[in-house]
């Protein structure tokens, strides 16, 4: 039997009802986080090859260079080719030279790209690189405890760390205390990261600033600035306007593997579910859609979206709405606050997923 009705003229409705994330409450070992820290599934296959560099932002073409240098350099680390450390024998020179790199720019500007792209073009086997957001890393260490992630990623060439948070004065010096054990095993490093509270301008996070944070790692990383506007959006159509509650819903009962929600609902349950689980909570999801967008209540509930968002763009999971526009999510007093730059790359990671969403609309 079909597992679709074909109507004349419409797409095909799907016989089951569609998935709700609202009634999904993953479970992730830490086995899995550590498994799991490598590119997400957007950024599988990037390559320094594959950015397109603005010609108007020479600082673009430059960092590509830099990195791809970097990485070449990385050849050479403290782990042999089969993945052991060399137990015996002597140990290593101290490298010298900075032994991470700092990628400073906008959203939207390309950093993940190059930050992917550098652990793809690193010598070395997957299991003696590491990728993931700062979020993860610190959920890492939560799930292990801090000796055990030192010792699990210290055998390591390379770790990447996307969208270092500098929001959590704690959190900020659990994860310079790691890194710094790190540098000490030999472990190369490359990061980027997101604004502190009142840090406004540009909405950017500046290198001095990250540098000073991360106490005295500072003469481990080199900054690399990078320019340009948001490349999502660069040359790009508007998002599509919002859609019906009937659209989005047809949509969904005719798209396998989709998701049907109420957003209300959806922000409630979100506050059940640990930020660690939200890419779990995806798991199989072709598309999520979403009725009655509205503004967000509050800043907590806030934060936790950035993080959905996050997950949902990194793994290329279309998201169809009905209500308000993805621009109308965030207050005004939220757009100017201390977490401005995450709500603006939320905005623009949502509005690409909404432009991706089109196709699931019959015309």
């Amino acid at each position: 039997m079909s597992s679709s009705t074909a109507v004349p003229g419409q797409s095909p409705i799907a016989e089951t009802a569609p998935l709700s994330l609202c009634a999904l409450e993953p479970r992730v070992p830490a086995d899995r986080l550590v498994a799991e820290m490598v590119p997400p599934p957007r950024f599988d296959a990037v390559r320094f090859e594959t950015y397109v560099p603005d010609p108007n932002q020479p600082s673009q073409s430059e960092a590509v260079e830099v990195l791809g240098t970097f990485a070449a350099g990385l050849g050479g680390a403290h782990a042999t080719g089969s993945g052991k450390r060399r137990w015996f024998g002597r140990k290593p020179a101290a490298p010298t030279g900075p032994r991470g790199v700092y990628l400073d720019g906008g959203y939207g500007v390309g950093k993940t790209h190059l930050l992917a792209s550098l652990w793809h073009a690193t010598p070395a086997a997957p299991s003696l690189k590491a990728f993931g957001t700062f979020v993860e890393l610190t959920n890492l260490v939560g799930a292990l405890g801090f000796q055990q992630t030192v010792q699990t990623l210290s055998g390591h060439r390379l770790l990447c760390i996307d969208e270092f948070e500098l929001d959590d004065p704690g959190d900020t010096v659990l994860v310079s205390s790691l890194l710094s054990r790190l540098v000490e095993a030999g472990v190369a490093l490359a990061a980027t990261s997101n604004t502190l509270p009142g840090k406004l301008g540009e909405g950017r996070f500046a290198a001095a600033d990250f540098l000073r944070e991360i106490q005295g790692l500072s003469a481990h990383f080199r900054p690399l600035r990078i320019d340009g506007e948001d490349y999502r959006h660069r040359g790009l159509p508007e998002a599509p306007a919002p859609y019906s509650s009937e659209q989005v819903t047809k949509a969904a009962y005719a798209t396998a593997g989709a998701s049907l929600d109420d957003f209300p609902a959806l922000l409630d349950h979100l506050a059940r579910v640990h930020p660690s689980r939200y890419g779990a909570l995806t798991d199989g999801v072709s598309a999520v859609c979403l009725t009655d967008v509205e503004p967000v209540p509050d800043q907590s509930t806030a934060l936790r979206l950035v993080v959905l968002a996050d997950r949902l763009y990194d793994r290329e999971i279309p998201v169809l709405a009905s209500g308000l526009p993805f621009d109308r999510l965030f207050s005004d007093e939220m757009l100017n606050g201390g977490y401005r730059k995450k709500y603006f790359r939320a905005i623009s990671r949502l509005t690409a997923l909404a432009r991706d969403a089109k196709g699931l609309v019959a015309q």
